[in-house]
């Protein structure tokens, strides 16, 4: 493992949570190392947005890593990307994926537990064979759980918890160095996958969930923003703009 990917394993501190506000291109990673960010890390929404396509990597692998590249030449940040599900169709092909990003000088990927496009989970076994692949390269692999997408945490919580669970020891045997789960909101579950999980916790940062201070307390590793980031750009941009064309003078 090299030092810089050594760096990023160790920002994954229970309770002391690495904080990711996730960047879409080489710009807006200037923009947040600026800001004293300790690493970068590139949410797949946003990089295929800012590109007028859709999520579930309809942006090229080719253009993934050029993106890549344009980031890591301007900062010395450990850098983290959004795999999605591996940009291969079995694990070999997700190894050779990921070899092309550890090449590009990636710290970090994330990869997903389901194809793109579909909303079923892939078995825990061959997410396991994806996963220990992508884990070969030697980054470090913040292992995405989806199992709470779509669900209800309200109605069904403590039932998800033990899939999260049960995946999240499937994954960190595959050889993950972090657990992703996203679309929960919930403290009560949050606290509990992060009281049992074999890996350190990353959870997406919603408004209506806990604030950053309470996520930490539950003993969160990392905290993301996913695509609010270039979203909130975004809407900025329109609302800028809808001012000056109606011939108002714009904030900036």
């Amino acid at each position: 493992m090299n030092g810089k990917i050594q760096n990023f394993g160790e920002l994954h501190v229970p309770g002391k949570p690495l904080i990711l506000v996730n960047i879409w291109d080489a710009g807006s990673a200037i923009a947040v190392a600026a800001a004293g960010a300790k690493a970068l890390a590139t949410g797949s929404y946003g990089v295929a947005g800012a590109q007028g396509i859709a999520d579930g990597e309809a942006f090229s692998l080719d253009d993934a890593i050029a993106n890549l590249e344009h980031i890591v030449a301007v900062s010395k940040l450990p850098v983290s990307i959004d795999l999605e599900a591996g940009y291969g169709d079995d694990a070999d092909a997700v190894r050779r994926s990921v070899q092309r990003v550890y090449d590009a000088g990636a710290s970090g990927i994330n990869m997903e537990d389901r194809m793109p496009g579909e909303d079923r989970l892939l078995a825990p076994k061959i997410a396991a064979e994806r996963l220990a692949a992508a884990a070969s390269s030697g980054l470090w692999v913040n292992a995405r759980c989806d199992v709470f997408r779509g669900q209800s945490a309200e109605d069904d919580g403590e039932s998800l918890t033990r899939q999260v669970l049960d995946r999240a020891q499937i994954y960190a045997d595959a050889g993950a160095g972090s657990l992703f789960v996203p679309f929960l909101a919930d403290a009560r579950w949050i606290g509990a996958i992060c009281d049992a999980s074999p890996l350190p916790v990353n959870i997406l940062f919603s408004p209506d969930g806990p604030s950053q201070a309470e996520l930490a307390d539950l003993g969160v590793a990392r905290i993301s923003h996913g695509h609010q980031p270039w979203l909130a750009a975004m809407n900025w941009l329109t609302g800028q703009a809808e001012k000056i064309l109606g011939g108002d003078a714009p904030d900036y």
